[in-house]
């Protein structure tokens, strides 16, 4: 019969063999207790023959220098987000992020946990990625890549708020200040980005755009900065985007995806016009453009802690906040008969334009997907066309979310008045909050920016029971 200990022992390993990350523990003499199914696959190692093996038994390129978990050993300190290269017993490359931590026993003895991330593909992404972009921004290619980029031109609409956005954006193009560009998914932050470096006295000069949510935080860091040979392993001398990016402009996409720590650097190249490589000892001096885009509002961004506020006033020197489709309803039409010209004519179709039903239905649908969505609902219902002069509602059904559900919630809202339109956003963002801070109201109330009794009043105003969220 099994004891209570030996039953704790089996279900803790079927617990640890059926998570995504790697799990390595070492005692104090760097022998391995517990490795973890995903942590085999990711080395490829069997479990045999690591469980009970020193780690440089099996893994002959670590030592006490190298490895996180025999570093965490001799430190005693917490290792977050480490970048780790290293061979297995076979010869096998492996790239890992890992975080270790040091376990405390009650006997006094200590032991390491390593959680891990296999990165191996994303670091030969990386590789890829940045090999690319130096013969890109090389003099060779930089007058072919100049005349992809978009301009003012290409924007297209005629509503009030775009058009004093556009304008705003042009002014912007005259100086080198630092631009944040607000907007959601689809409403043309890098269109925007990219015809004010076209507008601008570094129109000649490179446009670099990068994604902050593509990559962890120790690869963009050297995307970004660049490396030196010893930085960590396998490191070698390569620039970074900074670097190529010099006399041009560096596109942050998403920059609310970017770690703090990272941000924190980021706002000292702001400062300074100063980047260091990673594994650098010396400071390169840069003349760099930033402009930064968030598909979240900045002060929802920094009130949820993934936007550091100094680096907020750094970039938004000049802030655009792009409208969304739904809120310029008379340039839809406008966008679909561009949409469809071009189609057209990279179709060889002949399609004349939208059918009244059709007109009606795009007027009236929410477009979460923004003008993005148009041009691919455009471009999907050409597609399917057979022989018809005009796109229908058959055409383009397939390609929107409920549409029937979405006119008909926005005739019923529109009959709402103003006081009761306010109460269901008020409503609906309270209900949010309560969600994003685990239905805690003390916590909620701090997010909301209101007092503790405040949140209960309008809680109980608008009938709404945390525990029934």
């Amino acid at each position: 019969m099994k004891t209570k200990n030996q039953i704790i022992a089996q279900n803790l390993d079927k617990i640890l063999d059926n998570i995504d990350e790697g799990i390595h523990v070492v005692n104090e003499l760097g022998q391995t207790i517990i490795y973890n199914k995903k942590m085999s696959e990711l080395e490829g190692m069997d479990k045999d023959i690591v469980v009970g093996k020193k780690i440089d038994e099996v893994f002959p390129s670590l030592n006490e220098e190298n490895s996180t978990l025999l570093l965490t050993l001799r430190d005693k300190e917490i290792i977050k987000n480490n970048q780790q290269e290293y061979l297995n017993k076979f010869g096998r490359k492996i790239i890992t992020i890992n975080s270790t931590i040091p376990i405390h026993l009650g006997n006094g003895s200590l032991w390491a946990l390593e959680i891990a991330r296999d990165i191996t593909e994303i670091r030969k992404l990386y590789n890829k990625i940045v090999s690319l972009q130096e013969k890109l921004y090389t003099e060779d290619n930089l007058d072919k890549e100049i005349s992809k980029y978009f301009t003012f031109q290409d924007i297209k609409g005629e509503d009030k708020k775009l058009k004093q956005v556009i304008n705003y954006a042009r002014q912007a193009a005259r100086t080198d200040s630092s631009i944040l560009i607000v907007g959601e998914t689809g409403t043309g932050k890098e269109l925007f980005a990219q015809s004010i470096h076209s507008d601008s006295r570094r129109q000649n000069k490179p446009f670099i755009a990068q994604n902050c949510a593509a990559l962890p935080e120790n690869l963009l860091e050297g995307i970004l900065f660049g490396t030196r040979k010893g930085g960590f392993t396998g490191a070698i001398d390569r620039k970074g985007l900074f670097e190529q990016a010099d006399g041009g402009t560096l596109l942050l996409d998403e920059i609310n995806s970017m770690s703090t720590a990272l941000q924190a650097k980021l706002l000292r190249v702001l400062q300074d016009d100063l980047v260091r490589p990673v594994g650098g000892k010396k400071d390169i001096s840069v003349d760099v453009r930033i402009i930064a885009t968030s598909n979240k509002s900045p002060v929802e961004s920094i009130r949820e802690g993934s936007l550091r506020e100094d680096l907020y006033y750094r970039l938004a020197v000049v802030l655009l906040q792009l409208p969304l489709l739904s809120e310029r309803c008379d340039d839809i039409l406008l966008l679909s008969r561009y949409f469809i010209e071009r189609f057209n004519y990279k179709f060889n179709s002949n399609i004349k334009g939208l059918s009244d039903e059709v007109k009606r239905i795009f007027y009236n649908y929410d477009w979460p997907g923004n003008v993005r969505q148009l041009e691919h609902v455009i471009e999907g219902a050409i597609n399917i066309l057979s022989g018809e002069d005009y796109i229908k509602k058959e055409n383009v059904k397939p390609f929107l979310i409920d549409i029937n559900n979405q006119k008909e919630a926005k005739k019923i809202d529109n009959q709402r008045t103003l006081p009761e339109k306010m109460d269901k956003v008020e409503k609906e963002y309270i209900i949010e909050a309560l969600k994003k801070n685990g239905k805690n109201i003390t916590r909620t109330a701090k997010h909301l920016g209101i007092k503790r009794q405040s949140l209960q009043y309008r809680m109980n105003k608008y009938n709404i029971e945390s525990d029934k969220i």
